[in-house]
């Protein structure tokens, strides 16, 4: 464009056509337009020149550029200007001044050629673009303001990518982790954190990158970069798009490895305390400042009767009752008189402690005060014992209460201690635990062909080879119940680790051997739970393994499997037992059988324990140990129970009325003592069956009788003034000073199988065996022994004053009619 049109003054009120369109549009568009020739004069300049610098654009026609603007402006665009002039196009971006104007403009500078290609002139537009400039310098500013904030943080700082590579890292988490900036920005998060936190740190990042959640924090490892651990508290926020695209992670990195020292020394002196507390003979209550308690160990709930988790938060005075030793009267707690004298205060041979359910306990105690570090009194603790001949007998029950005494191994009353403190831990950590639950497959024929005796040895044989396949001082291992254990791996890294345990315990199940038998081919079902993974506390990790491993049972045997959400709460064995439980209730195909008692001293019948049979076809379909438990979480045991005791008295009355009248004894649930209507459900029953209220005993667990409080006391004593007889049943597996054993209505005591099985082997055994029948005795309660196998038990048992007997060398549970047959001959 060589000739330029010149400027017409004013504009029309509509949009002229043709050429005057295009003069409208450039007088009117709100950009500076100018023409500049060769010589750097202006040829043309639009009327956005007086709306800008109020300047006549007529007025600067023929000027030469340099003189037109001031001298600063013209510096700063004259180099575009040359550039253009020399035939390439070129912009400038920058300030324009024009009098007391002042703008931030961008130009374009443009050659125009002529048909031979010569540049002839340059056009330029110019646009303001002030605002976008001062919002670009607040931006700058701003992130510049960040970039020293983030860069001198106190705290490590990191941008991290979506990928989980690092953008950015600042010198504090450089110099945290021993890396340059160039050398974590070639890394991703992962690639220092330790390999145990891995999964969790997966799993939340998984979380906020599919947006589930915003933000994070966490406690986590990282590895140095000369190899040690440095722990740190985690604090992750994402920065999204518009569009709600994931841009980057800004992660705040606190070192607290020295907190983490701090937390492990304090958790490991907690951790002996709490061993100590729970191990040693002595009861040990603490309470706050207000005399409220805090907790209890485990002699401390068996002497006063309240569970720790009961007594948290209970006045002290209602836990810990004592009395005047001579004259019964309540006596001022010594806690109470510390607290005044801010001494220790110690009651020697004064006291007895008056249990909950009402029987005593003379005991010597002491308080003590609790001081923080400013020596200001937070609390008190009291510790007392039980200093009556009974202390060191019952202190030796605890023990073997813990352990079962077949297999050498911790019991479930253990199991769940043992787990909580794993799981403790592992929280701390960030680590993952793992737990294994054992069920050997068909272990009832076992019994069956070979023998209670031979099935224990096996048992015995099996627990060794368990103990064989544990990491020394780490995992341990339980027998949970009948031919059930359990293996606690406090520390896993991930599921293979559990599941390469898991086949180690199978092939070592497998090489079980006894001696004097052939291979034995012992197989078995396992299932695994993992911490934090599929629970959180001991009750529902076990009862997951457990839902898992009969989700072998039902695969055909002979493996394992992890839990699965898609597992029931219930495990699917769990669910099939209480459907045929309920059907066996409604259409009769529950049974009792009839185990013998024999007079100790003459050997014959003179009794026997109804025992509730589960038969599908005509056979059995589960152990009690299987439907019992199914029955009691169900609440079936309520209807099953009343319809056993029912079955009892009839067969009872039957014998009565044909002239062998024999007292036939009944286990009674716990669900069923606490049942509302259990007195009248069973007046209701003898009063139907006629049966003579003597020729009926219940039998009841020693837990039952000293958990159910002042109403099961008052319910067993009226039951026992209806003429029914009282015994209780496992006796020996709990806690107490043995005096208790006056303030509870029962009639007889049944030893455990654990105290029978090993009486001959185990000096210790046998001597408390003996001394609770010399006990029981003493107050006028019939002693009877369960599980009683060899002729050398039924010897010893006989000789230390046993009444009566019960087991397999007398006869194994049987039909009534197989029972009745018993009866005739012993009669003939």
């Amino acid at each position: 464009m060589s000739k330029v049109t010149q400027p017409v003054e004013g504009i029309t009120s509509a949009p002229p056509a043709g050429t005057d369109l295009l003069v409208h549009v450039v007088q009117s568009v709100p950009a500076l337009i100018t023409y500049i020739d060769t010589d750097e004069r202006f040829i043309f300049a639009n009327e956005a020149h007086r709306l800008w610098f109020d300047i006549d654009p007529e007025k600067i026609m023929g000027r030469l550029v340099s003189e037109a603007l001031d001298p600063e402006s013209y510096l700063r665009a004259r180099a575009a200007l040359i550039q253009a002039l020399s035939g390439q196009a070129s912009s400038y971006e920058g300030e324009l001044f024009s009098g007391p104007g002042r703008r931030y403009v961008h130009g374009s500078f443009t050659p125009d050629f002529d048909a031979q290609g010569n540049v002839c002139g340059v056009f330029t537009v110019f646009t303001d673009v002030t605002e976008r400039h001062a919002l670009e310098e607040q931006l700058r500013e701003s992130e510049q303001r960040f970039s020293l904030a983030f860069q001198h943080a106190a705290v490590g700082m990191a941008l991290v990518l979506p990928d989980g590579r690092y953008q950015r890292v600042n010198a504090s988490l450089c110099d945290m982790l021993g890396y340059t900036e160039t050398e974590m920005r070639a890394m991703a998060w992962r690639d220092i954190t330790h390999p145990d936190d891995l999964p969790l740190s997966e799993a939340l990042a998984a979380q906020i990158t599919n947006g589930r959640r915003e933000a994070f924090q966490t406690e986590k490892r990282y590895i140095h970069r000369d190899g040690h651990i440095v722990n740190v508290l985690l604090s992750v926020s994402q920065v999204r798009s518009e569009s709600g695209q994931l841009n980057y992670l800004v992660s705040q990195v606190q070192d607290i490895s020295k907190r983490k020292q701090y937390e492990d020394a304090l958790f490991r002196e907690r951790q002996l305390a709490e061993v100590t507390l729970n191990s040693i003979g002595d009861a040990v209550i603490t309470t706050d400042i207000a005399l409220n308690v805090t907790s209890l160990n485990p002699i401390a709930e068996a002497m006063t009767g309240w569970t720790s988790t009961e007594a948290k938060g209970s006045p002290l005075d209602d836990v810990f009752r004592l009395r005047d030793i001579n004259t019964r009267q309540p006596l001022d707690n010594p806690l109470r008189q510390a607290m005044r004298r801010n001494a220790v205060v110690d009651f020697s041979g004064k006291a007895i402690l008056l249990h909950r359910n009402g029987f005593e306990t003379p005991i010597e105690n002491s308080a003590a005060l609790i001081h923080d570090h400013s020596g200001n009194i937070t609390g008190g603790v009291l510790v007392c014992h039980d200093i009556s001949e009974n202390r060191t007998l019952a202190l030796k029950l605890i023990q073997l209460a813990q352990h079962d005494t077949l297999t050498g191994l911790p019991n479930r009353s253990l199991l769940y201690a043992r787990i909580e403190q794993a799981t403790s831990m592992a929280m701390q950590r960030h680590r993952q635990c793992a737990l294994l639950y054992i069920d050997l497959d068909h272990f009832r024929r076992i019994n069956d062909t070979l023998g209670h005796g031979v099935g224990d040895q096996v048992l015995q044989a099996v627990a060794q080879q368990i103990r064989g396949t544990l990491r020394e001082s780490e995992d341990l291992a339980f027998r949970y119940t009948g031919d059930e254990f359990v293996v606690l791996l406090p520390r896993v890294d991930d599921a293979d680790e559990a599941a390469s345990f898991a086949q180690k315990l199978l092939d070592a199940c497998a090489q079980t051997k006894v001696s004097h038998l052939p291979p034995l081919d012992i197989r078995a079902s396992i299932g695994i739970s993992l911490f934090p993974r599929d629970a959180i506390e001991p009750d529902a990790l076990v009862r997951n393994a457990d839902s898992a491993m009969y989700e072998v049972k039902t695969q055909g045997r002979h493996g394992y499997c992890f839990y699965s959400p898609e597992m029931s709460q219930r495990s699917v064995a769990s669910q099939r037992i209480e459907n045929v439980l309920r059907h066996a209730l409604a259409h009769g195909e529950l049974s009792l059988q009839y185990q013998p008692k024999v007079d100790a001293a003459l050997g014959h019948i003179v009794g026997a324990e109804a025992l509730l049979r589960l038969q599908v076809e005509g056979k059995d379909a589960f152990l009690p140990d299987q439907f019992i438990p199914v029955a009691e979480d169900t609440g079936l045991i309520v209807s099953i129970g009343t319809w056993a005791l029912r079955e009892a008295c009839v067969q009872a009355r039957h014998w009565q009325r044909e002239g062998r009248p024999i007292p036939i004894s009944v286990n009674v649930s716990p669900l069923q003592i606490q049942y509302a209507g259990f007195y009248e459900r069973l007046d209701s029953i003898l009063c139907e069956t006629g049966l003579d209220p003597a020729l009926l005993e219940l039998e009841l667990t020693e837990r039952t009788v000293m958990s159910g409080g002042d109403g099961t006391i008052r319910l067993l004593r009226r039951i026992r003034q209806r003429g029914v007889r009282l015994s209780l049943d496992d006796f020996g597996t709990g806690y107490s000073s043995l005096s208790y054993l006056k303030h509870f209505p029962v009639d007889a005591l049944k030893i455990d199988r654990a105290f029978v099985r090993d009486i001959t082997q185990d000096p210790e055994t046998a001597a408390i065996t003996s001394a609770i029948i010399a006990m029981a005795r003493s107050l006028n309660k019939d002693v009877i022994a369960e599980g009683v196998e060899t002729e050398l038990q039924s010897t010893f048992l006989r000789e230390a004053g046993c009444s009566q007997m019960q087991g397999f060398l007398f006869g194994a549970p049987m039909s009534a009619d197989a029972l009745h047959q018993r009866l005739v001959e012993q009669v003939a």
